[in-house]
């Protein structure tokens, strides 16, 4: 597994703010900067969020492939944000996805993260949801397929574990699985242990979050908002052990959406997220990963 950071964690200097949450920053990073802080912060791979790069520029794409190369990085593509596929509704959004598969392929990715679709898109029925999402799931993955990219599909507070799971099983193709994001069934009131559990065998990707309660609404992100890996209520030990017992050997991409108000900046929680799990990975967190 490879230690990485992905790009969403800086949305905020991206120019992306959630209203009535977060501040503007007041200065803007380039995928140079995020670059330059992934190499700086001695990371083994990126997850560099799309929505924040122009759509089939190849003198750019080229750029960053050379870029990632020199520095040795692995990548993972994504795609989606915020709301993918809107649950099957909106099939138009096929051309995006397959224009971002092309810059996936540019950059070297062998992982395209995609979103199906969002707390608010998802529909009351599971056989709807479904049958909505089949069709153009299985379109994009024959394009995948041809460029032998695997599509890893999050859990992005829209598919429930067993909806999850039943989808790449239906699927069933070695180039279908998914980007097993740790904290947001916790966000759709699962048991996070047991959602981590039940994705692992099909994870192909991952986002390492960590988040806590605050109250409120409970179906709303200012509820569950991000803090520090290992200072929440994923317990990454837990999650960890169950991706390398399935065998997964792909990124570990730490992820920050809406930081947590007392906890610094995305940097400073980012920095202590790194330590954290490397700490894991290399058993030395008393009582973990030995």
């Amino acid at each position: 597994m490879k230690l990485g950071i992905d790009s969403y964690t800086f949305h905020r200097y991206f120019g992306e703010t959630y209203a009535g949450l977060e501040t503007d920053p007041g200065s803007r990073w380039t995928v140079w900067d995020f670059l330059d802080r992934a190499s700086g912060l001695g990371v083994e791979a990126v997850s560099l969020e799309s929505c924040f790069l122009p759509v089939g520029d190849k003198d750019l794409t080229g750029e960053i492939r050379r870029r990632l190369d020199l520095l040795g990085l692995e990548r993972v593509w994504a795609w989606g944000h915020p709301r993918g596929f809107h649950s099957g509704k909106t099939p138009q959004a096929l051309e995006g996805a397959l224009a971002s598969l092309a810059d996936a392929d540019a950059v070297g990715a062998k992982v395209m993260r995609i979103c199906a679709g969002g707390r608010g898109t998802r529909p009351a029925s599971w056989a709807e949801h479904k049958a909505s999402l089949l069709p153009t799931l299985e379109q994009l993955l024959r394009a995948a397929e041809a460029r032998k990219i695997v599509l890893a599909v999050e859990n992005h507070i829209d598919l429930l574990t067993d909806e999850i799971v039943d989808l790449v099983e239906t699927i069933g193709s070695p180039y279908f699985g998914i980007c097993l994001d740790t904290a947001n069934n916790l966000r759709m009131h699962e048991n996070p242990k047991e959602a981590i559990r039940r994705m692992a065998p099909y994870a192909r990707a991952t986002h390492i979050k960590d988040i806590l309660a605050r109250g409120g609404n409970p179906d709303t992100i200012a509820f569950w908002p991000s803090v520090p890996v290992g200072e929440g209520l994923i317990d990454m030990s837990f999650a960890l052990t169950a991706l390398r017992g399935a065998g997964y050997d792909g990124v570990l991409a730490i992820e920050i959406d809406y930081l947590a108000p007392g906890y610094g900046d995305e940097d400073a929680a980012l920095e202590k997220s790194i330590s954290y799990v490397r700490h894991l990975l290399a058993g030395s967190v008393p009582g973990r990963l030995t």
